[in-house]
Parts: structure tokens; sequence; C-alpha cells
């Protein structure tokens, strides 16, 4: 054994001792409940956007005057990954249309092609969540059937328990913008 060794080993038992395990927060799965007729076959969902403080491992909340802060809890999974898989799952769910995550895994090309980008994704002092932004449905045929709409939806949380319910609304909202696409832009 080196003097290396006990040096490396010390260290990660210092580094072990200074905090307590990490938290990890999985966005739980949102089952939408209403269906809505696609006009195309097949749907890629382009990667989902987020702000910075939204694709962060942190969990951030608003804090006042403005200002955002984080929890002592981190998301289970990349947010931005988490997301776009949850909208992927709910526009499946909601159209009964083939819908895949970028880079398209299937053999023939999308019908369409759907890019969220979101401009807030956050829990609010007034015991909400807010997600807003705006989508775009690209006709991937060229009939001329493209469409680009603004969103904005909110979400009360429901207890008084905090980020726990907080990401449970998060959920909720996911599932309520894949019915608003297949509404307005499917």
């Amino acid at each position: 054994m080196t003097l290396r060794t006990p040096l490396a080993l010390a260290l990660v038992a210092l580094l072990a001792a200074c905090g307590g395990p990490d938290r990890l927060l999985p966005t739980p799965q949102t089952t939408a409940t209403e269906r809505v007729a696609s006009r195309f076959a097949s749907i890629e969902v382009l990667e989902v956007s987020l702000p910075t403080y939204a694709a962060g491992e942190e969990i951030v909340v608003e804090a006042g005057g403005g200002a955002l802060e984080t929890s002592d809890l981190l998301w289970a999974d990349d947010p931005t990954r988490a997301v776009t898989l949850a909208l992927t799952r709910n526009l499946t769910e909601v159209t009964g249309a083939r819908v895949a995550p970028q880079p398209w895994p299937f053999d023939s090309f999308p019908g369409a092609r759907v890019d969220v980008r979101v401009e807030q994704f956050l829990a609010t002092r007034d015991g909400t969540i807010r997600l807003s932004g705006q989508y775009f449905v690209a006709d991937m045929d060229g009939r001329g059937r493209d469409r680009a709409r603004l969103f904005s939806l909110a979400t009360p949380i429901v207890s008084e328990a905090g980020v726990t319910d907080a990401i449970a609304a998060r959920g909720k909202l996911i599932a309520d913008l894949a019915v608003m696409i297949a509404k307005d832009g499917l």
C-alpha cells in the first residue's frame, strides 16, 4: 500500500462524512385520461427546451421578491430527459398515435414533429405550479398544417407538504400540455 492509497481513503471518508445522502425525487407518471384524435399517425417529440433553473438537477422554487432558491432535494433523472419522455408518453396516451422522442427510432419518417420551448416551469409562492412557453408542430409531409401556439398552464399544489406535492403537480401539467398540443396542434 502506497502513501497515496491511505490518503485517498481518508479523503473519501472525509467527504462522505460532510453530508448526508442526497434525496432524489422522480417525477411521478401521470396518465392523461382525455383522448383526442390526431391527424398524424406518427409524431416525433424534440427534446423539450427548459429554462436553466428548471434543467438543473436541483429542485428550484420561488423564494419571494422574484428570486428563486434551490431546495435540498435533487431530481432523480435529468429534468430535460424526464420532461421529454413524460410528454412523449402522454401524447401517446392522448392521441393513440405512434409517438417517440428524438432521434426518431423508426425506418419511416414521422408525420409530424413537436417542438416545446418552456419559458417558465416553477412552483410559486401562491401555491401553484406554472408552465408557460410556446410549442410548434411541423407537418413533415409539407401539407401546410404547421402550428405555433403559446401556452400558459397552472395547477394548484394539493397540500402544504411542499416540494413533493409540487412534483406531483408538475407531472399533471405535462399531461395537461399533451392534451393541449393534441387538441390545438395535432
